[in-house]
């Protein structure tokens, strides 16, 4: 039987530390709310992945608020995977975004307004999407991380990892991300690469930048996956093995206004699963969090998990 509470996983740190000082108010919107819930706040990363898989199994809960950013989102998601005893489904996951990126909620134009997201909560309109998940190594160990929005390699990931280096910095917003990206720009070299999906090889060579798509916004707001559908079973891959950087300075209004693929060099296609090996150092991103290395083994879970849209 299911605890009919919300379990509230907040982060503290999300937003650059905006979540300490917007939580007094969070809480204050909950309770006009009229919401019932247990409230635990993450105090270290990684954390929210077993305290949510121990609250389904142990207390029973099938309803679970994040607040915080793309993140403490996808920590939480894989709390609800790591556990066996509910089918994923049957647990319903709602977002007060509070995050610098919240790529995830412009998916489902979640708004930024705490009191309309909680609103939105509370009306319960939910949609069931689809969830990736990856299989990678950290040394010889095979690691599995499971995603709600999107995974990249090469540039993609190298951006997301300088961005990540900045918060930890204090410089935390999306203009930090763009800026990331131009830094790193000229200091990325293409890497060698075998890129096969659902079982045919389309890349034997050196790979610039990779974006695996559930659903369409990386980095504060790129469209780079803009014909992502989040429960058509398929991820969307864009894929560029190379390209002038000159052009792509050029071009980069297309990254945000959802014409990406009139770029010439852009390759784009539609898969269930992904394998991606390389003996350099490939950089992988899920969501926002800077993972281990190749090979990879990608593959996507049709309409799997339950979550409150506007």
């Amino acid at each position: 039987m299911g605890n009919d509470k919300y379990l509230v996983i907040v982060n503290p740190n999300a937003g650059g530390g905006k979540v300490t000082k917007d939580w007094p108010s969070i809480e204050q919107l909950l309770k006009k709310a009229n919401l019932d819930y247990e409230v635990f706040f993450t105090e270290y990363r990684h954390q929210a992945i077993k305290v949510v898989a121990e609250k389904i199994k142990q207390s029973h809960f099938r309803k679970i608020i994040v607040v915080g950013g793309d993140g403490t989102v996808n920590e939480v998601v894989n709390g609800i995977f790591k556990q066996d005893i509910v089918p994923t489904k049957e647990i319903i996951l709602g977002v007060v975004m509070v995050g610098t990126g919240n790529d995830w909620g412009r998916m489902f134009d979640i708004p930024s307004d705490y009191a309309e997201a909680i609103s939105l909560i509370k009306n319960g309109n939910s949609f069931i999407q689809d969830v990736g998940h990856v299989a990678y190594y950290l040394g010889a160990k095979q690691k599995t991380r499971y995603f709600i929005n999107c995974a990249g390699l090469g540039f993609d990931a190298l951006v997301t990892e300088t961005t990540n280096k900045n918060k930890e910095t204090g410089k935390s917003s999306t203009l930090s991300y763009f800026q990331s990206l131009l830094g790193s720009l000229f200091r990325y070299k293409p890497i060698p690469v075998k890129v096969h999906i659902d079982n045919r090889e389309i890349l034997n060579g050196n790979l610039f930048t990779l974006s695996l798509g559930i659903g369409k916004y990386t980095g504060g707001g790129m469209q780079q996956n803009p014909n992502a559908v989040a429960d058509d079973g398929l991820f969307d891959l864009m894929l560029v093995d190379k390209i002038a950087k000159t052009k792509l300075i050029r071009k980069i209004k297309k990254l945000y206004d959802g014409s990406i693929n009139d770029i010439n060099e852009v390759q784009s296609y539609q898969v269930h699963n992904m394998r991606v090996e390389s003996d350099h150092k490939l950089m992988l991103e899920v969501d926002g969090e800077s993972l281990g290395h190749a090979p990879f083994t990608f593959g996507i879970i049709p309409e799997s998990l339950q979550v409150i849209i506007h």
